[in-house]
């Protein structure tokens, strides 16, 4: 996300990548035959029937295997109410550069569109997107089944306000927990599973096996993954959001976290070439068993104990981030629907989002499709998902509700709603970048993040 979704746990990966983590998800078989012949129905829909008979309504988000799923279902939803979807899917960057531009004008061309980090920040802000509570608390407007508390609550966080008001109910929450595909390696050198930072980069300098299997491996995307680092470090992205978006980058808090995170994935515990990889290539690398520890999105994680071809389904075990001095504030990440508030037919959109987010429908993706990142506790709490993640002994499901239950609680993932975290992200990937290749040590990489970040918060027009 998968989006995450950020499945998308995180921004999504490229088009290949994404087409082949689909297949990794359909591939999975999350429920099995057995599970998926069990209570399919369609989602619900309000009961009012062929109410919406002749309405056209237009939608966009990024190419991802809900949004395929969803419309591969449309025509259910128009025969129950009459109401036609023309649904467009394009890639992640290109949709949110057109949806970005459409979106500032107040254009109407669009009824729903996905709204989701990191530009949920500023959509929101800038007033672009409509606010649902009117529509989600409305009985005249909404099944009493629909339930929206039922949501988990780290996702609706991300996608509302400063003041909870939601701006979009979410279809993906991507939950960062650490996944290790060789804990056999860690038991025969008799170490625990690494519950603090300090105990992870100490594991992984003492099991790495270069050519063999090596400690760490992770994607790319610093700006997702190594914020977490920071705030365990007792560190912050932004001093006081939202009144206050000094940037602190380069803190000792920061400087710290980025020389353990930099270190897992230098040549001393990650692969050769491993600064260029993809969430694709970071998985094969753990299916193989060549990689054995991660810290990422947890949709990218039980495929190792779900793939047939997976050789570490017997020794794969997962646990919670690993905890630094500043206590524990895994990534979660969330994309939603929302309705523009230049949308010609804000009612009939609902509509569709009510159908498309039902509890019907997640049960039908999760069945059906191996469906892992559901963001409805119900869903979650079933029997069948239970089962399906309960791995090797472990219930991995109440550790992902765990997680993105967690910002829900104390906000602390409200740093990728502002509206300048696109910048600031772009100037830790860099930092994180220069760190790992040897061009620039922690402190030297961050001094020239934090001027660069605040020249572009300054040039956005925030006052600092």
């Amino acid at each position: 996300m998968t989006h995450h979704n950020d499945g998308v746990t995180t921004m999504p990966p490229t088009a290949a990548a994404a087409q082949a983590h689909r297949r990794t998800l359909l591939k999975a078989g999350l429920f099995g035959a057995a599970s998926m012949a069990a209570g399919l129905r369609a989602p619900a829909v309000r009961a009012q029937a062929k109410r919406f008979a002749g309405v056209t309504i237009n939608g966009a988000a990024f190419q991802h295997s809900f949004h395929a799923a969803l419309k591969s279902w449309l025509p259910e939803l128009e025969d129950k109410t009459g109401l036609k979807v023309n649904f467009e899917l394009q890639s992640f960057p290109i949709y949110n550069q057109r949806m970005d531009l459409e979106l500032s004008t107040h254009g109407s061309a669009y009824d729903f569109c996905n709204i989701g980090t990191p530009y949920a920040g500023r959509w929101i802000t800038s007033g672009w997107m409509t606010q649902l509570d009117e529509f989600a608390h409305n009985a005249n407007l909404t099944a009493a089944d629909w339930e929206p508390g039922d949501f988990a609550r780290g996702p609706l966080a991300i996608l509302s306000d400063a003041n909870g008001h939601i701006f979009g109910f979410p279809w993906v929450a991507g939950a960062i927990v650490m996944g290790i595909a060789r804990s056999d390696l860690l038991e025969k050198a008799k170490l625990p599973i690494p519950a603090t930072l300090d105990e992870l980069v100490q594991t992984c300098l003492r099991t790495n096996a270069p050519g063999k299997t090596y400690a760490f491996v992770n994607d790319q995307l610093h700006h997702w993954e190594w914020p977490p680092y920071l705030m365990n470090e007792g560190g912050t992205i932004f001093r006081q959001p939202p009144t206050d978006l000094m940037p602190m980058l380069n803190t000792p808090q920061a400087i710290k976290a980025a020389e353990i995170y930099t270190q897992l994935l230098s040549s001393k515990c990650a692969p050769p070439g491993v600064l260029s990889y993809t969430d694709d290539q970071s998985q094969r690398m753990q299916l193989a068993g060549r990689a054995n520890i991660r810290t990422a999105s947890i949709d990218w994680l039980v495929p190792l104990a779900k793939l047939k071809d997976s050789k570490v389904r017997s020794t794969v075990r997962y646990a919670p981030l690993p905890k630094g001095p500043g206590g524990s504030f895994p990534g979660v990440n969330a994309n939603g629907f929302g309705i523009p508030v230049g949308a010609k037919n804000k009612e009939a959109a609902w509509t569709f989002i009510q159908w498309a987010l039902s509890k019907a429908s997640f049960e039908r993706m999760a069945l059906q499709k191996a469906y892992v990142t559901v963001p409805r506790r119900s869903i979650i709490a079933t029997p069948q998902f239970k089962e399906a993640m309960t791995i090797n002994g472990q219930d991995v499901g109440q550790l992902y509700i765990d997680t993105v239950d967690a910002p829900g609680v104390s906000d602390y993932m409200k740093y990728r709603n502002m509206a300048v975290f696109p910048q600031v992200g772009e100037k830790i990937n860099i930092a994180i970048s220069q760190i790992i290749s040897g061009q620039a040590n922690a402190k030297t990489a961050l001094d020239q993040a934090e001027s660069a970040a605040i020249a572009d918060i300054r040039k956005a027009g925030v006052k600092l």
